[in-house]
């Protein structure tokens, strides 16, 4: 049975640097047998988390059902579904995109939090599905971690994923590559991860 890895890509930028970074990942991955698929959010229907909260009260370590009606339930089921998620974003204002922080905030489905407790808890701790971490920016990559808060938040993602980070891939220097074209390192890099996925 093939290794199933799910892309979450969280730019706007259709053909730009990132789609460049996940399709070399899961080009790597294909490599090795597994069957891929990219989720683009900005192509699915999310709506804006009202707090209700109504996702967060039940018990157990099964995750919470949102009342809203939109296409979040089947992007969480396909990523229960995979063994391996890569979670990508380009950097925007020193965070990743509005909408991966849209689809990040409806991720309190993972979390017991009842009225009157102070915060949230993970339903569960396991962290069984492998996870990379992909951000681009203008900035050099080996940057991205450190003046900006998009790797924290990848991260946080990951954890209420149930994921845990395998690898990272920073791709910096976008502003100056008018193409959008990955260079011959940051591909074979790429590819390389894409085959620990799988």
């Amino acid at each position: 049975m093939s290794t199933k890895v799910v892309a979450i890509v969280g730019s706007y930028c259709r053909g730009g640097m990132t789609d460049a970074a996940i399709e070399a990942i899961l080009d790597g991955a294909r490599e090795k047998g597994a069957e891929t698929h990219a989720v683009y959010l900005a192509d699915q229907k999310l709506e804006f988390c009202t707090s209700c909260r109504e996702c967060a009260l039940a018990p157990g370590p099964e995750r919470g059902r949102c009342p809203l009606k939109d296409d979040l339930e089947p992007i969480l089921a396909e990523i229960e579904g995979a063994d391996a998620v890569v979670l990508s974003s380009s950097v925007s204002y020193g965070n990743v995109t509005a909408i991966f922080r849209l689809f990040m905030e409806r991720l309190t489905v993972y979390f017991y939090w009842p009225w009157g407790q102070r915060e949230p808890r993970l339903r569960s701790k396991a962290s069984s599905r492998k996870a990379v971490l992909v951000a681009t920016s203008g900035m050099p990559g080996f940057l991205i971690p450190l003046f900006s808060d998009a790797a924290s938040t990848l991260r946080l993602t990951a954890k209420a994923l149930g994921s845990k980070p395998l690898d990272t891939l920073w791709v910096g220097g976008c502003a100056w590559r008018p193409q959008h074209n990955l260079t011959p390192g940051e591909t074979e890099r790429a590819r390389q991860i894409g085959w620990k996925l799988a």
